[in-house]
């Protein structure tokens, strides 16, 4: 407990402080193991991004822009160098603690829906809730599917909703649980122009609403324009110039 009698408790606050960044990687490395020898995925990436912040990732295929999302989200565990999110060093956490951390503060958004077939819109958004404990986890899931335009669906199962709709219920359970931080990896690649340019829309307003960190990884100059701050991945090192490595 802080001791807040003496001079201390006269003194302000020192507003000149640094806020702690949201997410912060230091000298991050990730090496794996093959048949043909040591393959280097990440390769001293130094990088903070901070909170409420908007972060567009870009680079060609196989640069580590997903793999450095995997790190972000704890999915995949760094072989060298530091990384903390919302304040925790996820290299003290273990595997459980891991998953725990995850439901609680970070929300996940990709490609492919990874919706559960056998299960309704409403369900798919609501299980993950009831998995994190939430006793109102069916009353959050409806208010999350209602905030992204599907209330009329919610008894609907993936195979009776467009691709849009999907990538919609994907959004809503990735923010029904009111995660700090938000990872999405080119959530429009299987979508077409207009449907992905709404989920994009959908995307950036939910962010800025709730004021959630985003990083978003996309192949689309002008979707990456729109974020506060835009880095380039090539090699496994980000881009001094912004441009080419």
């Amino acid at each position: 407990m802080n001791d807040l009698s003496g001079a201390g408790a006269d003194r302000a606050p020192d507003d000149s402080t640094p806020a702690q960044p949201m997410i912060a990687l230091s000298k991050a490395e990730l090496h794996l193991a093959s048949a043909g020898g040591e393959v280097n995925i990440l390769r001293g990436i130094d990088l903070n991004v901070a909170r409420g912040e908007r972060l567009g990732v870009v680079g060609p295929s196989g640069s580590g822009k997903s793999t450095m999302m995997m790190v972000m989200a704890g999915l995949e565990r760094l072989t060298g160098g530091s990384i903390t999110v919302a304040g925790e060093d996820l290299s003290q956490l273990d595997e459980d603690a891991l998953a725990r951390f995850r439901r609680a503060r970070v929300g996940i958004v990709f490609q492919a829906f990874h919706l559960i077939p056998t299960m309704n819109a409403l369900e798919n958004v609501a299980v993950p809730l009831e998995f994190a404990g939430a006793a109102d986890a069916f009353e959050r899931a409806r208010a999350s599917l209602e905030t992204v335009g599907l209330g009329h669906r919610l008894d609907h199962y993936p195979s009776q909703l467009s691709g849009g709709e999907q990538q919609r219920v994907a959004l809503a359970r990735a923010f029904a649980p009111g995660p700090d931080l938000l990872l999405a990896d080119e959530p429009t690649g299987n979508l077409d122009g207009d449907t992905g340019a709404t989920i994009i829309e959908t995307l950036f307003d939910l962010s800025r609403d709730r004021s959630t960190t985003l990083v978003l990884i996309t192949h689309d100059p002008a979707i990456a324009a729109r974020c506060d701050r835009v880095v380039h991945i090539r090699d496994g090192r980000i881009a001094p110039d912004g441009g080419a490595a």
